[in-house]
């Protein structure tokens, strides 16, 4: 621990750091899957990929389901008028299968946060799936970015189990936080720091690997089994 003149206790020193770019609004691609900037014409693909989704797969999300691809479309153009947000699409061999964000950046103070994730049928429980995120991550701290925030519904127990099967640490709970189709919100904050990054990265790269899969995509082992990050 520090000290400073007046014998307070105070943080550790940003030797060298400089607040990072917004993230460019530029694809990303990696084995499985690749991230295309989101427009009009992924509306028609994505309303098809959701078509068969139940309507529950909405329930914490502050939009959908989906009537009909206007509806979906206008939710886009909402993403994209946000000056601090960078949706994507998510596309398996060429398909857009989900969407997910970049939210809530925050270039000057080194903070950006991963959300507004919707993943179709078709690419809930991929490796696609988890690429997505890792693609978004390694961007984020590659970028000099300090703290990386996942952010749900507290009663959304498959959003919160997802942030920590890839790293995340939960931090706690905003109570009466935010309020979305007519309900209150609490909601569960998880983070992955600039320390914690090495270890998530390494442990998500080594899941990733191409002998982690059998021909059909299926893992041999699970994330959970590479244990548990520092």
């Amino acid at each position: 621990m520090r000290a400073n003149s007046f014998d307070q206790v105070i943080g550790p020193e940003l030797a060298g750091w400089k607040p990072p770019a917004v993230p460019p609004a530029v694809g990303l691609t990696g084995r499985f899957v690749a991230l295309e900037p989101i427009d009009r014409s992924h509306v028609d693909a994505l309303f098809v990929a959701f078509a068969k989704a139940p309507a529950s797969l909405w329930t914490y999300m502050p939009f959908g389901p989906f009537g009909d691809r206007v509806e979906l479309g206008a939710v886009f153009d909402k993403m994209l008028s946000f000056s601090d947000w960078r949706p994507f699409a998510i596309l398996v061999g060429g398909v857009p299968l989900g969407f997910c964000a970049y939210l809530r950046i925050d270039a000057r103070g080194g903070v950006i946060e991963i959300g507004s994730i919707a993943f179709s049928p078709q690419l809930q429980q991929t490796a696609a799936a988890t690429e997505a995120i890792y693609l978004l991550l390694k961007q984020a701290f590659d970028m000099g970015y300090r703290r990386v925030e996942w952010k749900c519904d507290d009663l959304n127990v498959p959003s919160g189990a997802a942030a920590v099967r890839l790293g995340f640490q939960y931090e706690g709970t905003f109570r009466n936080a935010a309020h979305y189709k007519g309900r209150s919100r609490d909601t569960a904050w998880f983070a992955i720091i600039d320390r914690d990054w090495p270890g998530v990265e390494a442990r998500l790269q080594q899941w990733l690997l191409p002998t982690n899969f059998d021909p059909e995509g299926i893992q041999r082992t699970s994330l959970g089994s590479f244990g548990e990050t520092e």
